[in-house]
């Protein structure tokens, strides 16, 4: 039983499974929980989902990586999870109705982008954790970094677009 729920949350209920970019998947399913968290508690609510999810995310991925001897199991996607949560953390700090209103899809789309660039093209502590933490600990943190840098784009994102108004 702790088997399954370990891969049930690895994979983020399955979406690590799928054959075609499973990180992507991971990220794209979480754009859903991501809106339902900022609307039900905004900043408060993202910040504690992401903290719960990493850890429960370190417990899984350790079974996971346990069984399979692979330090970075492209299954593991609760990483992206944690990641593309916290890429709206800093918008949702300061304004979150943005992220709730009519036009909030492009920030959604904005987030999604940022976060998928920063995690594949691996850069600073990203590429740390991703290259030289090879445990649990490190799949799980270079996608908290590549969301938090995910999270500044879209900062500067809005920002950007309040000029506009």
């Amino acid at each position: 039983m702790k088997r399954k729920i370990a891969h049930l949350i690895a994979t983020y209920f399955g979406l690590g499974l799928s054959k075609f970019a499973p990180g992507t998947m991971g990220s794209l399913g979480t754009l859903p929980l991501a809106y339902g968290l900022i609307y039900l508690g905004g900043f408060a609510a993202l910040i504690s989902a992401a903290l719960v999810i990493f850890y429960c995310g370190v417990w899984a991925t350790k079974i996971v990586i346990n069984e399979t001897g692979i330090t970075d199991p492209a299954k593991v996607v609760i990483d992206e999870t944690v990641g593309q949560l916290l890429s709206f953390s800093l918008v949702a700090f300061l304004a979150v109705d943005y992220l709730l209103g009519r036009e909030s899809w492009i920030y959604y789309l904005v987030a999604f982008v940022a976060f998928r660039f920063f995690d594949i093209k691996k850069m600073g502590p990203v590429k740390y954790f991703d290259s030289k933490v090879l445990n649990a600990y490190g799949v799980m943190l270079d996608d908290v970094f590549a969301g938090i840098f995910a999270a500044v784009v879209l900062l500067v994102f809005f920002y950007w677009r309040l000029s506009l108004a």
